[in-house]
């Protein structure tokens, strides 16, 4: 399990950050001009544990959507109006793994960093923090045991980040 586990949290903080830069980015960037800055609220949820994009909301004083592009260390969030690059650190937090059922519940929490904007978020900048709620059940090999390399056969993702940010 502690292969998969890895490829999914670092899937998962890297979506957490992704997540948090759009809804902050998104903020910023629809003030105008004249610069804006306040705090921002994001969520993705996904069910699949293989997909290398998930879907995106941001909310706060301004509401878009998008997709997050998942990275090892550095998402990408493209939004209707513009992306940004979202660099978070690894998740900490607990882990239980029950070998009989072979499910696998992770509470992971972070800080990410906002930069490198097109569009609307050209020149945006913030930080925050995530938490990482992740749920799975792993697939059993031929022999019943817990696969370390299968897909899960049910998945369930759910990342909520906030911080501040600025746009000039």
């Amino acid at each position: 399990m502690l292969k998969l586990n890895k490829r999914l949290l670092s899937a998962a903080g890297a979506l957490v950050v992704a997540a948090s830069l759009a809804v902050t980015g998104v903020t910023a960037a629809s003030a105008g001009s004249t610069g804006s800055s306040g705090t921002e609220f994001l969520q993705v949820m996904s069910t699949s544990a293989t997909s290398a994009t998930q879907p995106v909301i941001v909310r706060g004083v301004f509401t878009d959507y998008g997709i997050d592009h998942s990275g090892d260390t550095v998402d990408t969030l493209v939004l209707q109006k513009g992306s940004f690059k979202v660099a978070h650190s690894p998740g900490t937090g607990p882990q239980h793994f029950n070998p009989k059922t072979c499910l696998n519940r992770i509470n992971q929490h972070g800080t990410y960093r906002i930069f490198h904007g097109t569009g609307k978020y050209r020149g945006i900048h913030g930080h925050g923090t995530y938490h990482v709620s992740l749920l799975f059940i792993a697939a059993r090999t031929a022999a019943g045991k817990c696969s370390e390399t299968k897909p899960p056969v049910a998945f369930q993702l759910i990342i909520t980040a906030s911080g501040p940010v600025r746009l000039p």
